[in-house]
């Protein structure tokens, strides 16, 4: 049994069914005990510091602390840097394999469907052993359905919601026990009185560098009832055909489509404005000029850098942002 590790959400169950343990190198980064140091030791090996903190972390996990015995390589999809940092890898002697997720393909069923059955074989099962382990792995997601349900109305917190969510892209590294851990969480929230603050946010973009942000903004008189990308990662579509699951996975494509999806939660969840967290140095950002252009609602954008506390400059708009949307909610 491996460790296998992968740059960002990929179709685990392909880890799972080769009896492999699945290990997202984004998680074991920010969870860490000092996620800072990892990015001071990228700097040390030379790693530029006008790069992405995500990727200056993995770097680190994967190259220096050898955390997993083999990695999988999203090279399309999610950020242009992993090309390099996958040379980075082999380098330092870890096994990579490279999985695309298709861009402006004619196909692009057939395309996903030709990459994971390439995966699959590499890691030693199938594509459809893969879609067979899909009866253990939905009985999690059905839960964190539920789990993203109580978030939006009441019982659950917005970085409760961001945590479990942003952690099934691996179940923990084991599968039965997050599933149980998952089913502790609902449990104890449903006896929990409903949150009744006045303002709803839903948080968009990639996962935050500095979760402190969660508790500050449901400090104030807010609640986040949608985390965007961290949803996604949770693969929330119901759709029978196990490729087609990713291919409504929105995060790899393109920004209009996560727009759409955006827009429909918005209604859903009667959302009064948004937060866009983008990294910096991100290609990413660029997007923010659509998003603000299409969605219904106020959206705030907000930068992190590095891991730590939430910066007073950011503070002050987040509440700007609070007392605006509190005014327009009033009239």
């Amino acid at each position: 049994m491996k460790k296998i590790g992968f740059t960002t959400t990929i179709p685990v169950e392909i880890v799972l069914s080769a009896g492999h343990v699945p290990v997202d190198l984004n998680n074991i980064f920010v969870a860490g005990s000092d996620p800072s140091a990892l990015i001071e030791e990228a700097h040390t090996d030379g790693l530029p510091r006008n790069c992405c903190s995500w990727i200056k972390g993995l770097y680190t996990v994967g190259a220096k602390l050898k955390a997993v015995d083999e990695i999988i390589a999203v090279s399309n999809g999610d950020c242009s840097n992993t090309h390099a940092l996958t040379e980075l890898f082999g380098e330092a002697g870890i096994p990579v394999h490279t999985f695309s997720y298709p861009y402006n393909e004619p196909y692009p069923s057939k395309a996903l469907k030709t990459q994971m059955e390439l995966l699959a074989g590499k890691l030693g099962t199938t594509l459809k052993a893969a879609s067979q382990y899909c009866e253990k792995t939905d009985k999690i997601r059905d839960k964190l359905k539920m789990l993203d349900r109580l978030t939006y109305e009441g019982e659950v917190s917005g970085f409760e919601n961001h945590l479990w969510l942003v952690s099934s892209s691996d179940f923990n590294g084991d599968a039965g026990k997050f599933l149980k851990d998952v089913d502790d969480v609902i449990a104890k929230a449903s006896l929990r009185e409903k949150n009744d603050k006045s303002i709803r946010l839903g948080y968009i973009g990639v996962p935050p560098i500095i979760p402190a942000i969660y508790d500050f903004i449901e400090s104030k008189n807010c609640k986040v009832v949608f985390n965007e990308v961290q949803r996604q990662f949770s693969i929330p579509s119901e759709n029978a055909d196990y490729v087609e699951r990713y291919i409504e996975y929105t995060y790899p494509y393109g920004v209009m489509g996560r727009i759409n999806d955006i827009a429909e939660r918005i209604r859903e969840r009667r959302i009064d404005g948004i937060i866009h967290y983008v990294q910096s140095f991100c290609f990413r950002q660029i997007q923010d000029t659509l998003i603000k252009k299409y969605l219904p609602v106020p959206v705030l954008t907000i930068e992190g850098d590095m891991p730590g506390n939430l910066d007073g400059r950011t503070k002050i708009r987040i509440d700007s942002f609070i007392e605006m949307l509190e005014s327009k909610k009033k009239k």
